[in-house]
């Protein structure tokens, strides 16, 4: 049976070595690095990557304008979907009234399963072309999430491995140095008594 003593690297005794003080610092150090600054670098992350991506969203939003338009004409490429794929969008031509300007006419991407003479909203940007719809708050806060939750993974996993790397470190200086005291003990308990 094994008696843990707490802190016993941290006091003063003569079997305490030099190593095991540097692993009870290093313990710490880890500890405060995954606990404290790892978080604190997902939030700065995601804090960044929220600003960047609300400006983003502005700036999509001030430039690209929602239409509702009529297809009228089918798929230029339509891909091979499951029967009832409402989800993967496709291009066709499409129709619409613009206040001042007339009837257009454009492709667009329009949503999977749709038809000729099916009401559509599409977005279009400032030279007319089709686009995707600027970013909602939802998509912003995923993204800000995600970027978040990945500074922490990555953060916290520079530190387990430099941890890990130490580890490997403080273990051959630990070996080296047991050699060097059985290379100066060893004599005493190997010679034979007479």
């Amino acid at each position: 049976m094994r008696t843990q003593v707490p802190g016993w690297r941290w006091r003063r005794n003569p079997l305490r070595r030099r190593s095991d003080v540097v692993e009870a610092w290093t313990v710490l150090v880890v500890a405060v690095l995954l606990f404290v600054v790892a978080p604190l670098a997902g939030v700065a992350a995601g804090l960044y990557a929220h600003d960047r991506a609300e400006t983003l969203a502005r700036t999509q939003r001030a430039e690209r304008h929602q239409v509702h338009a009529t297809v009228v004409g089918t798929a230029s490429r339509r891909l091979p979907a499951a029967k009832g794929d409402r989800e993967h969008p496709y291009r066709a031509q499409v129709r619409w009234t613009e206040p001042g300007k007339g009837t257009r006419t454009a492709m667009a991407r329009v949503p999977g399963g749709t038809r000729a003479d099916d009401v559509v909203t599409v977005w279009f940007d400032s030279r007319g072309r089709s686009v995707a719809p600027p970013p909602s708050r939802v998509a912003v806060w995923q993204h800000t999430v995600t970027i978040g939750v990945c500074a922490v993974g990555g953060a916290a996993g520079v530190v387990l491995l430099g941890h890990a790397l130490e580890r490997r470190i403080a273990l051959r200086h630990r070996l080296d140095e047991w050699e060097r005291e059985w290379a100066r003990t060893g004599p005493r308990w190997t010679q034979p008594r007479a």
